[in-house]
């Protein structure tokens, strides 16, 4: 197979979560474990940082790593998902994994992976781990997919475990009360390993405490912490209260011996996108109009989203839509402003939500706006219908975010 053939293996051989729904979901870290063991356990030859959370765990990888990066260490970053390149997934110093590693990679170890079933994202993250040996590098972020107990992610020790923030997003999963949700994320928390909480509500709170007790790993919480008033280049008033918990991680981090200056963090914050290559997170398409777009997708990242909105001057606001079918549109449609001119439309995934059934439901919460065959036409009718003193927003799904870019 060649690069575009082995990838489109990688996509189809088995189904993946984020195209397909619960049939991708295994509930058991068995066959990662057993993927390590074939790989001679490439987990165990590096340092990490291991971050999970509802939101902002993407955003606060990327920090982590430009941090580290500024500070002079060979930097692994694993992420999840990729807007346009399957590559973003796996990056040292912000520069994606060759194609060529990825070729090699799924030709040594095809057989094993069909033998053992494995899924799209345990033959990820056997592939990042195995790349970030093979590149010597000091220290890897790890993001998890999803949850954190049962993901496949989470057979490292880390030097600390980061949870952002908790909210009722894959409820089919991951329970449906936030204290479920709260003890499926804190399993990525380990003995004897430090832990920091981004947010917490009281449900939320005594879930870590008691996991945390249990284990003898030292938790701090960061939002109740005095930290240095630093910035990042990552816009949107929302990353605020990630830089918290990134700079709560570091203190930690240089306590351990880590050697990372103030000035490594100052630079680092605000070299994020420049280092790492992070896209999507409020960012600036164009402007005469202006166009954003943000990958935030859940009823609590689409809060900071509408909340970030609310704060920007413009004549007219025009806003490209689309979501997932199994978005739970009751609880996400009421956020989003009824002042703007909606462009309904259906991400390109099997997964996507028919942009007839979004524009129906919209209706019942005073959105008004018309359907599109595609994002592309959505977005284009935007910018048709926008005059210069306006603003275009993009969201509702990492999918349709992705056509754009």
């Amino acid at each position: 197979m060649n690069y575009s053939e082995t990838i489109a293996w990688l996509f189809a051989q088995l189904p993946m979560y984020q195209r397909v729904g619960q049939s991708a979901y295994k509930a058991d870290l068995a066959a990662t474990i057993n993927l390590a063991k074939h790989l001679n356990n490439p987990e165990k030859k590096f340092k990490s940082v291991h971050v999970a959370g509802t939101n902002g765990k993407g955003s606060t990888s990327h920090m982590l790593a430009s941090v580290f990066q500024e500070a002079g260490y060979k930097t692994g970053l694993y992420t999840s998902p990729h807007l346009m390149d399957f590559r973003e997934r796996i990056k040292i110093d912000g520069e994606m994994i060759p194609k060529q590693y990825v070729l090699e990679f799924v030709e040594n170890h095809k057989s094993f992976f069909e033998e053992n079933k494995l899924s799209f994202f345990e033959m990820t993250v056997g592939l990042a781990f195995d790349y970030f040996r093979s590149e010597k590098v000091a220290i890897a972020i790890i993001e998890v997919g999803m949850g954190g107990r049962l993901d496949s992610t989470n057979i490292i020790t880390p030097e600390v475990s980061v949870i952002t923030n908790i909210g009722l997003d894959h409820t089919q999963f991951l329970g449906n009360t936030l204290e479920k949700v709260a003890g499926e994320k804190a399993g990525i928390i380990k003995p004897n390993v430090p832990v920091v909480i981004g947010e917490t509500v009281p449900e939320t709170q005594r879930v870590f405490k008691t996991i945390a007790s249990g284990k003898n790993a030292p938790i701090k919480f960061a939002e109740g912490l005095n930290t240095p008033d630093f910035t990042s280049d990552l816009k949107g008033i929302y990353q605020e209260k990630n830089i918290k918990t990134v700079l709560t991680t570091l203190k930690i981090l240089q306590e351990k011996g880590w050697n990372i200056s103030e000035e490594n963090i100052k630079k680092g914050l605000l070299n994020t996108v420049k280092n790492t290559g992070l896209m999507g997170r409020w960012q600036v398409l164009g402007n005469n109009p202006k166009v954003v777009c943000d990958t935030g997708h859940n009823k609590e990242g689409l809060q900071l989203v509408t909340a970030q909105l609310a704060k920007e001057s413009y004549k007219k606001l025009h806003i490209v839509l689309g979501v997932v079918s199994d978005k739970d549109l009751a609880s996400v449609l009421p956020l989003f402003p009824q002042n703007a001119t909606y462009y309904f439309c259906k991400p390109n995934i099997p997964r996507g939500m028919d942009a007839s059934l979004l524009l129906s439901s919209a209706r019942g919460f005073g959105l008004i706006g018309e359907e599109y065959i595609s994002v592309s036409n959505a977005y284009k009718a935007a910018l048709r219908a926008a005059s210069e003193q306006d603003l275009i927003f993009i969201g509702g799904s990492t999918f349709v975010v992705a056509e754009v870019l």
